[in-house]
């Protein structure tokens, strides 16, 4: 299982353009990788309702999770992902 915290510096959060792209590189792996905000956790396999319903701000430090036989290879596809759209 690889973990990596993540600060969303985009001003409007998490809103439907990045996380459609988050969604995609998501959905590249075996593993599972899911998302952590406050009390709510989804899995970003789970299709972008899921996260956009998990009403993500400017600001929030999330915790991505990747468990899986491609877990490290996932964790840093993630991490760039949230770097370039978040």
């Amino acid at each position: 299982m690889v973990e990596f915290e993540y600060t969303i510096k985009d001003r409007d959060g998490v809103h439907a353009r990045p996380a459609g792209a988050i969604i995609k590189a998501a959905s590249g792996f075996k593993s599972d990788v899911s998302i952590q905000n406050r009390d709510r956790q989804a899995s970003l396999k789970s299709g972008i309702f899921a996260l956009l319903g998990m009403g993500i701000r400017c600001a929030d430090t999330i915790k991505v999770t990747c468990k899986g036989e491609d877990e490290q290879n996932a964790a840093a596809a993630m991490k760039k992902a949230f770097e370039e759209y978040l």
